[in-house]
């Protein structure tokens, strides 16, 4: 699943709108992973990532920093963490 990172809290609607269309359309396999774009352009106290993975269980693979493929980098746990008690 592929989410825009500045839409905040609305990602979780459409993430479950996207699940709900997926199984309407026969498939059975579940979302099992999540790309954050634009990551780079929001604060680092992103509570839109935390509450997609705390109510889906999905992790975030790789969160966008620019326009090109080597932007996509995968999510540091440790820095996210960090940046939230600082």
């Amino acid at each position: 699943f592929v989410c825009e990172a500045l839409v905040g809290n609305d990602g979780m609607d459409q993430l479950t709108m996207f699940q709900k269309a997926l199984t309407s359309g026969g498939h059975s396999r579940p979302i099992d992973g999540i790309v954050l774009t634009k990551f780079d352009t929001v604060s680092d106290k992103v509570g839109a990532a935390l509450t997609l993975t705390h109510l889906t269980g999905v992790p975030i693979a790789f969160c966008g920093t620019g326009q090109k493929y080597n932007h996509l980098k995968p999510l540091s746990v440790p820095f996210v963490i960090q940046s939230l008690f600082s």
